[in-house]
């Protein structure tokens, strides 16, 4: 395997682990907005602490939308950060297989004109 080669994959992989990490977030979304509706489908009035709302009195419902409110928000953190992070690997190895491509189209249009230099020295003049 070249070192193109093997670049390439790599950013393949990255792309691929960036999807992952962006349907991740999706995933908290859902599970943040379910809790959210959960809790406030729940007879009274809930308290809030900045835009999470919560009861203090034990309810049958207050206990899973707090659950999915919690672990929405984090899978939403989890996957935004394991996103940037992804996708400035997949940058990294995008900056690595242009500079790969350009050396060597460089050697290869240095060959090239060596080579045409022998067939122009080995090919007699007509005149």
């Amino acid at each position: 395997m070249s070192f193109r080669e093997y670049l390439h994959e790599k950013t393949e992989e990255e792309r691929h682990n960036e999807t992952l990490a962006y349907l991740t977030f999706l995933a908290g979304a859902i599970f943040f907005v379910g809790g959210i509706l959960e809790t406030l489908g729940l007879p009274g009035d809930p308290q809030w602490y900045i835009f999470v709302p919560y009861y203090t009195e034990p309810c049958a419902g207050a206990v899973l939308g707090l659950t999915l409110i919690i672990s929405g928000l984090a899978l939403m953190v989890f996957g935004i950060a394991s996103g940037i992070h992804y996708s400035r690997g997949r940058r990294w190895y995008m900056g690595e297989l242009r500079k790969a491509n350009t050396l060597e189209d460089v050697l290869m249009r240095s060959e090239s004109t060596k080579n045409a230099r022998k067939k122009k020295k080995k090919t007699p003049s007509l005149l």
